[in-house]
């Protein structure tokens, strides 16, 4: 069954927030191989200008595949996920994301291309810091834009 080209423009609601802690970051520096110190010691992120351990940059990675789950697990997208090769990713950062960060990701489907027996499917992903749970929000509840992560997923077709 082909994908569903209706999803063009449709927005999913905000996902519950993601707790960015220290130990999130090490452990993802370790996965990654980063060696940036910042990553992994207190005083070297202060050093470097940051409140807390700072994250890398492809960090923002866990939640943009929280948030794109929410489309691609819609039974009405019809996108058959063992057909999916991720194609292409990007990365526009407000700021870096750091320890202590509350992030909660807004998705949105912005093109789907046919390509012979591919779908192209294009994500994005605007991720926002926002206050703590029990911390009064003095801002207008949207929070700090942090990323903007755009995905490509190529879907084959059945016939491919």
């Amino acid at each position: 069954m082909a994908i569903n080209h209706e999803f063009v423009g449709r927005q999913y609601p905000r996902t519950a927030p993601y707790q960015v802690s220290r130990a999130k970051i090490s452990e993802f520096a370790r996965a990654v191989g980063s060696t940036n110190p910042a990553c992994f010691q207190l005083e070297a992120a202060r050093g470097c200008g940051f409140s807390d351990l700072v994250a890398p940059s492809t960090f923002a990675v866990i939640v943009a595949q929280q948030a794109e789950a929410q489309y691609i697990e819609d039974p009405d997208a019809r996108v058959d996920f063992s057909r999916v090769v991720h194609a292409d990713e990007r990365m526009t950062y407000s700021r870096p994301i750091v320890a202590g960060d509350d992030l909660v990701t807004e998705l949105y489907v912005d093109k789907i291309v046919e390509r012979g027996a591919l779908a192209m499917v294009t994500t994005r992903c605007e991720v926002f810091s926002v206050p703590h749970q029990g911390t009064p929000d003095v801002t207008d509840g949207a929070g700090e834009h942090v990323v903007t992560v755009v995905s490509t997923l190529a879907i084959r077709g059945e016939d491919a």
